[in-house]
């Protein structure tokens, strides 16, 4: 069962926690960050603007909800993952630093803000991912399909990369997203199953599985995309089989990065993983057939994702040739 968490507070209460489920933990030990995890902090011109774009067209994005590592670097070249349906989650992942709550109604002009946001970044791919919705009767399914149409519309030249919620108990709704035909459609199973009660509690790992694998069998040619974090305590050998789990349902694209715990009150970081170990994972992912495959401590699902994109068109088309 799905729990809504309600943090409604009174008119007179001006600051809410964005976690109010956690408030009652106990702080865990943060772990001090190795030198190969360490980013500039976002000070650069095309940061400044890609955030006043961001914020006159009343936008949210993932890279600021999520605390992304990445935002000076993604920023700085225009590109930023929309966050649509609201900036509150029903959902309540232990990893995860988006504000969880009740969320408002959806907003019934953003997927026309989302697509004239595009167009004047110039964006060439556009990656758009969004809060879980368990309130609403279709998880945001029809939503999500108006503002992949909506950039059509405004940009149409711009290639689509979704990153969805699971749509848990939303009959049909996974088919309204992909019927709007995306070029990317992603969908993260974070950890391994051993860890989905603790860390991704109220999502199911043979669930997710089962979304990507029904993008394939409803469109052949749509890209499918799937990342998981390490330093959770996952083992090898689990990592090893959620990778055959991802091509048994068809993926193409898999990525690996390093968790990174926004707060105390959050999932505890086990341990930081080595960049040795990540190349040994992108050895690994390539010989079990993924088109692409994306493995460093800094991954992240959208994380040079046009430049990606790019590379995996050019995968697929080798691997079509050879096998004429």
């Amino acid at each position: 069962m799905t729990t809504l968490i309600d943090n409604a507070a009174p008119a007179d209460q001006k600051q809410r926690p964005r976690h109010p489920e956690k408030q009652a933990r106990e702080d865990s030990p943060v772990l001090r960050k190795p030198e190969w995890i360490r980013v500039k902090a976002p000070v650069s011109k095309g940061f400044r603007e890609t955030r006043d774009i961001v914020r006159s067209r009343n936008l949210h994005t993932v890279c600021e909800e999520a605390a992304c590592p990445n935002i000076g670097e993604c920023w700085d070249k225009k590109h930023a993952t929309m966050m649509i349906m609201g900036d509150t989650c029903t959902r309540a992942c232990a990893f995860c630093n988006v504000k969880t709550g009740l969320p408002a109604p959806l907003d019934a002009d953003e997927p026309r803000h989302v697509g004239e946001a595009v167009a004047e970044m110039g964006l060439s791919h556009v990656v758009i991912t969004s809060v879980d919705r368990d309130d609403l009767s279709d998880g945001g399914a029809q939503h999500f399909a108006d503002v992949v149409n909506a950039i059509k519309e405004a940009s149409p030249l711009t290639t689509i990369e979704i990153l969805t919620p699971d749509f848990l108990r939303k009959a049909g709704a996974a088919e309204i997203v992909i019927d709007s035909n995306p070029d990317v459609f992603n969908h993260n199973l974070e950890t391994v199953p051993r860890l989905y009660l603790s860390i991704r509690p109220g999502a199911r790992y043979f669930h997710s599985l089962r979304l990507l694998e029904k993008v394939k069998e409803r469109d052949r040619q749509m890209f499918t995309k799937s990342g998981i974090m390490v330093g959770l305590g996952e083992t090898r050998e689990e990592v090893m089989q959620v990778m055959d789990d991802m091509r048994s349902a068809g993926i193409d694209f898999i990525t690996i990065g390093q968790y990174l715990q926004p707060t105390r009150k959050h999932a505890p970081i086990d341990r930081f993983v080595h960049p040795d170990e990540f190349k040994a994972y992108e050895t690994l992912a390539r010989a079990k057939g993924f088109l692409m495959v994306s493995s460093s401590p800094l991954t992240r699902s959208s994380h040079h994702a046009g430049e990606d994109f790019a590379r995996l068109r050019a995968a697929r088309a080798r691997k079509s040739y050879k096998d004429q």
